[in-house]
This record gives structure tokens, sequence and C-alpha cells, in this order.
């Protein structure tokens, strides 16, 4: 069984939006394309508490972009961003989620989280990784926003998790917080054995 996993297509990460993602909208399209092509469809979603410790609003002194210390990892301070219950959070109002199972993330104040599977010290698991081994799945295909953070950390945690891992690629947008951050991320996503694929391909087959 297959499962296509649309990571973060949310308001807050497209353009306008409060952690606007370059050309975030353009990953739409993609997941509405494929979404009729997998009998199952998850959909991650950040859902931060009002005072989550990624937000630059929590530490005085600090800009975002800077990489400073939380709980003992390192966190990547970011402005405001999809709070739980806000129009920022919800998904990109043309994203097809009505045949998707929905996954939040982000939801402790304490800590981050990037991928869907984990928050980011993989204390806490969502519920991803069993839903799938329930519905007998043995491959994951992954698109979303932002190719360099949620993107590669879910890709990365499926493979750990024992899923059969693609990428696909132009379904994807990312930060490039630094110049080089998405070649960086594709390269570790591939070297951890995951297929980088493009959407015409699966709708070929």
């Amino acid at each position: 069984m297959r499962a296509l996993i649309v990571v973060d297509i949310q308001n807050d990460f497209m353009p306008g939006g409060a952690l606007s993602v370059p050309h975030g909208e353009e990953t739409v399209p993609v997941a509405n394309l494929l979404m009729d092509h997998f009998d199952i469809v998850v959909a991650t979603q950040d859902w931060h508490p009002k005072d989550h410790s990624s937000f630059v609003t929590r530490h005085p002194g600090s800009k975002v972009g800077d990489v400073i210390e939380v709980g003992g990892l390192p966190q990547v301070v970011w402005p405001v961003h999809c709070v739980a219950g806000t129009r920022g959070a919800a998904f990109h109002p043309a994203l097809n989620v009505e045949k998707a199972t929905i996954f939040h993330k982000g939801v402790l104040a304490s800590i981050d989280s990037y991928s869907g599977f984990f928050d980011n010290g993989h204390k806490r698991a969502t519920g991803l990784g069993d839903f799938l081994r329930e519905k007998a799945v043995g491959e994951v295909f992954v698109l979303g926003v932002a190719t360099d953070y949620c993107v590669k950390l879910t890709a990365l945690d499926a493979v750990r998790e024992g899923f059969k891992t693609r990428l696909i690629e132009d379904g994807c947008r990312g930060v490039n917080l630094h110049d080089g951050d998405v070649v960086k991320a594709i390269t570790a996503m591939r070297e951890a054995g995951i297929a980088i694929l493009n959407s015409h391909q699966l709708v070929a087959t």
C-alpha cells in the first residue's frame, strides 16, 4: 500500500504569510493532482500554541533566522506562525484535504516538531507511523513545505520508521534561509536512500 504525505501546506507558509516560503503556493496543484492517485493521503499541520518556543517573541535579543538552544536542542528562531486555530494555521484554501487524514505537530510549547512523525527530540510521536502501519503502508511519497525543514525531516523519519520513501521534488518548495540549504536537503535525503521523483512520473504510471 502507498501513501501520500502532504507536509504543512498552510496559509502562514504561503506568500504573504507570517513565514512565507518562496513560491509555496506552487505546491498546491501538485498535491491536488497526486491525491487522486493514492488511496491513503495524510496532511501534516503545524499547530503551535501561542507561546511556542520557536517564536522570536519568546527570545528577546534574538532575530529571525538565529540558531539558539532550547531544551538542549538547536532551534531556529522563527516569526510567530501557525498558531492553533488561526487563519495562518489553516490549510491553503485551494488544497483539497477532504480525503486526507490530518496529523498535528508542534503542539507543545517547549519543543519544535519539523517532522510529521516526531518532535525534534524524538520523544513524542504524532501517531503518523502507527497509522501508516495499521493501514499496511509500505511506501510513502512526500511533498510540501519546506523542503529544507519539515519535508526533509518527515522524509528522513519515514525511512527510519521502515517505509520505502520517495520525494516529489516538483511538489516541494524551500525556505533556503542560507544559500544552498535546499540543495543540501535534497542531497541528505538522497543519501538516506530516498528516491527523488517528480509528479509526472507518478501520474504517467
